[in-house]
C-alpha cells in the first residue's frame, strides 16, 4: 500500500522521468447531457483556485479550447501544471494519431502536452501499436512529455511489450472499490506503469453503508473516503465535478488516512467487471 501522502502538491514519478501530481481533476462534463464547454471554465477556475494542478481532458470531450483559455487567464506558469489529452480509437493509426495531437497542441495552444493517453483499445492490434509508435516519436519531438494509454487490458499490455516498445507511463482505467480491475492493477504495478482511477466516485453511487460507516467515523463525506482509498492504494484519482463545494471537498483529502481495516472492508466491495459504472472497454478484442 502507498505510503501517507501529505498534501496536495504530492507528486510520483512517471517511468518517462517526469512527475505527476497524485491528484487529478477530471472534465469529461459531456455525460447525461451536460454542456462541456460551459462547465469547463467555471470548474477548472474553481478547481485552480483550490490548487489543483493535474488537469484530464481528451479530444472527445470538446473542451481541450476551453480548458486552454482558463489556465492562460489563471496567470498559473504552464510549469507548475499537468495537462493531460487522449487520442480516441477513430484515430488511432500512424498518421492520423499524430494529426489528432497536433489537433490537440493548437486547440488548448500549448507548446507541449504533459501527457497524451491512446483512450481506449478498440481500434485494434494493427491500428492500436501504430498509434503507441505515433505516440512515443511525438514524445522524442517534444511535443508530449509521457505516452500513455487508457482501458488498457493485460493483454493490450502484453501485445506493446511483444512489439518491443517501452511500457506506457500511465494506464487509466476505472477504478474504485466496485470495480477494482484487480489483473491490470497487479500487470501495471509489476511493470512500473503508473495507474490512474476515473470515476473515483462511482459516478455519485457512494451511499454503500460501509463507505457510509467509515465516512460518519472519520467525519468526512463519502467522496473523500472514496478518493482517499484510490490515493493510499497508490492510485491517481481524477474526481469530477462542477460543484464549487464538491471541488474542494475532493481536494480536502490529506489531513486524514484510512485504517488497514477501513481498507479491506472497502477492498471487500469489489464485484468485479459487474461493479463497473462506465464504458470500461478492457476486454476488448
Amino acid at each position: 500500500m502507498a505510503a501517507a501522502l501529505e498534501s496536495l502538491s504530492s507528486s510520483i514519478r512517471l517511468s518517462s522521468g517526469h512527475t505527476i501530481p497524485v491528484l487529478g481533476f477530471g472534465v469529461a462534463f459531456g455525460r447525461a447531457g451536460r454542456d462541456p464547454r460551459s462547465l469547463t471554465k467555471p470548474a477548472v477556475s474553481e478547481a485552480l483556485k483550490v490548487g489543483l494542478r493535474h488537469f484530464d481532458t481528451a479530444r472527445m470531450y470538446n473542451n481541450e479550447d476551453h480548458l486552454g483559455e482558463v489556465i492562460r487567464e489563471s496567470g498559473i506558469p504552464r510549469e507548475d501544471l499537468f495537462i493531460t489529452t487522449k487520442v480516441d480509437s477513430a484515430f488511432h493509426e500512424y498518421n492520423k494519431t499524430t494529426a489528432s495531437v497536433t489537433d490537440s497542441l493548437q486547440r488548448p495552444a500549448l507548446d507541449y502536452v504533459d501527457l497524451v493517453l491512446l483512450h481506449d483499445p478498440r481500434a485494434g492490434k494493427t491500428l492500436r501499436l501504430e498509434a503507441y509508435k505515433a505516440l512515443l516519436d511525438l514524445r522524442a519531438q517534444g511535443k508530449i512529455r509521457s505516452a500513455g494509454v487508457s482501458n488498457y487490458g493485460v493483454k493490450h499490455l502484453e501485445e506493446i511489450a511483444a512489439a518491443g516498445y517501452e511500457a506506457p507511463s500511465v494506464n487509466q482505467v476505472e477504478l474504485h472499490p466496485f470495480c477494482q480491475q484487480r489483473p491490470i492493477v497487479a500487470y501495471c504495478k509489476a511493470h512500473n506503469i503508473a495507474i490512474e482511477a476515473y470515476c473515483p466516485l462511482v459516478r455519485g453511487k457512494t451511499d454503500d453503508p460501509v463507505i457510509v460507516k467509515i465516512a460518519n467515523r472519520l467525519n468526512k463525506d463519502p467522496g473523500q473516503v472514496l478518493i482517499r482509498w484510490s490515493l493510499q492504494h497508490g492510485f491517481i484519482p481524477l474526481p469530477l465535478s462542477s460543484s464549487p463545494a464538491r471541488i474542494k471537498s475532493n481536494a480536502d483529502v490529506f489531513d486524514f488516512s484510512l485504517t488497514e481495516s477501513d481498507i479491506a472492508e472497502l477492498d471487500a466491495l469489489d464485484q468485479g467487471p459487474a461493479g463497473s459504472v462506465s464504458w470500461n472497454p478492457v476486454d476488448t478484442e
